[in-house]
């Protein structure tokens, strides 16, 4: 059992996720909605083009959803201090840490994208 409270920041040095907004908040929606694993905090930059899901370390390294990417930090200052501040310049948080799990899994996320796509797809065929 994880004895993290969620008051303790998501990780020491998270990865990042960017993703489209559309897809972002198609799969905030579907993470919100499902059972067992839901989402991390989420940083939005301000012009609203995108949106950052907070991984674990290391995710980068194998991270091939197309249509986004996921940047690693390497413990190079993206470190979560519960500060009301997001941790990059230029961005706010649409989930903050605090009012999130703990960092996405991210085979969580993986999936949710995937269904945020077909759905998005869907969406625009009938249009």
């Amino acid at each position: 059992m994880d004895t993290r409270r969620i008051s303790d920041p998501p990780c020491d040095a998270c990865d990042v996720v960017t993703v489209p907004t559309r897809q972002g908040l198609e799969a905030v929606d579907i993470l919100r909605r499902g059972a067992g694993d839901g989402v991390g905090p989420v940083i939005h930059d301000d012009g609203c083009d995108t949106l950052g899901f907070l991984v674990p370390p290391g995710t980068a390294a194998a991270w091939d959803v197309p249509g986004s990417t996921c940047t690693g930090t390497d413990g190079r200052g993206l470190s979560l201090d519960l500060a009301p501040e997001p941790p990059v310049e230029g961005s706010d948080w649409l989930l903050p840490p605090g009012e999130a799990d703990l960092a996405t899994d991210p085979a969580v996320l993986r999936a949710a994208l995937g269904e945020a796509a077909r759905l998005i797809e869907a969406a625009d065929s009938c249009s």
